[in-house]
């Protein structure tokens, strides 16, 4: 493969600003075990509708730090806000405003569906009829109406977390937290629960997701926070992320003509920071290559070149995260 000389880099993604109407806004946060800081002044803040997703390897104080958002463990210092509610000032309201869908499954399996979630709608001070309908429009939400009346120890692994799911939202939160809720699930209920957090996102709720899997991340959230040590070493879109790495996209073209001559006119194309061909493809490293691509192909016409094939492939996600903490996150599990 023959290399063309490189040619001026692109602009960049500015980063966007954290949001300012949040759900979500916590400050300072610190937890010490003895002389341990487990999490250490950890910030930050999701707006409404927006899905965020937290990373974090073994031992990066990613549960302690979910559990003190979620109201289940005190600060040593710092203060966290949900919906308007302090957790120090209203704790009852501040807990009213959270769905957490926790690692392990909370159901009676000797219950069915309906019941499992009568009993937790009570504890949400859910009662009568609007009990029975809330109860009915999370199942629906879920996609197990029509498993209502079975007993949950009946139930695949994933249908059991999507009831769980469910149980966190009988009280129409204004944030859900969801702790690994893809863990040991079928690839039908594990599409159907990513399915079910897209659309409430959509619908405006704020959602704060971990996971292991790191497709999950990328395909839900609008940014992502890196815990490592106890400490944000890293947050933005993935975009963001990945530009930190300095790393360019890779535009793959498979042509019908003169390749050199693609590869000479692309060469200077906005973006576009290094250009190699061979017989018939050619390679560019750009910055932005979706937004690239369509200059790129102008270009083909211009000199006469068929482009038969176009892949754009960007730097992953996983390579920011095992470049800043230096572990991969399945190997931090």
């Amino acid at each position: 493969m023959t290399a063309v000389a490189p040619a001026r880099s692109g602009a960049t993604e500015r980063p966007a600003p954290p949001p300012r109407d949040a759900v979500l806004r916590c400050r300072g946060l610190v937890k010490r075990y003895g002389s341990t800081t487990v999490v250490d002044d950890l910030s930050l803040a999701i707006a409404p509708g927006e899905a965020y997703g937290l990373l974090g390897p073994n031992g990066a104080g990613k549960t302690t730090s979910i559990s003190m958002l979620v109201g289940l463990l005190a600060p040593d210092a710092g203060e966290v806000e949900v919906g308007g509610h302090r957790l120090a000032d209203a704790p009852a309201a501040f807990k009213g405003a959270v769905g957490y869908v926790p690692q392990d499954l909370a159901l009676y399996g000797d219950l069915t569906a309906r019941e499992n979630l009568n009993f937790f709608g009570r504890l949400y001070g859910l009662s009568g009829r609007a009990l029975a309908r809330r109860v009915l429009d999370v199942l629906d939400q879920v996609r197990l109406a029509d498993r209502a009346d079975d007993r949950t120890e009946t139930f695949s692994g994933g249908m059991k977390r999507r009831v769980n799911i469910a149980a966190a939202l009988l009280h129409e939160p204004d944030l859900l937290v969801l702790d690994e809720p893809t863990v040991g699930v079928d690839p039908q209920s594990r599409t159907a629960i990513l399915d079910g957090i897209a659309e409430l996102n959509a619908g405006g709720m704020a959602v704060l997701y971990t996971s292991h899997y790191m497709e999950e991340v990328e395909r839900l959230c609008d940014r992502i926070g890196i815990l490592d040590r106890g400490r944000m070493i890293a947050e933005g879109s993935r975009r963001e992320l990945v530009e930190r790495l300095d790393q360019a996209d890779r535009i793959v073209l498979d042509v019908d003509g003169d390749a050199e001559a693609l590869a000479r006119a692309c060469a200077e194309a906005p973006g576009v920071r290094h250009v190699a061909h061979a017989h018939r493809q050619v390679t560019l490293m750009v910055g932005a290559g979706r937004s690239a691509l369509p200059q790129v192909l102008v270009r083909a016409a211009e000199v006469g070149v068929a482009v038969t094939g176009a892949h754009v492939i960007e730097p992953d996600l996983e390579a920011v995260f095992l470049h800043l903490t230096g572990k991969a996150l399945r190997d931090g599990a």
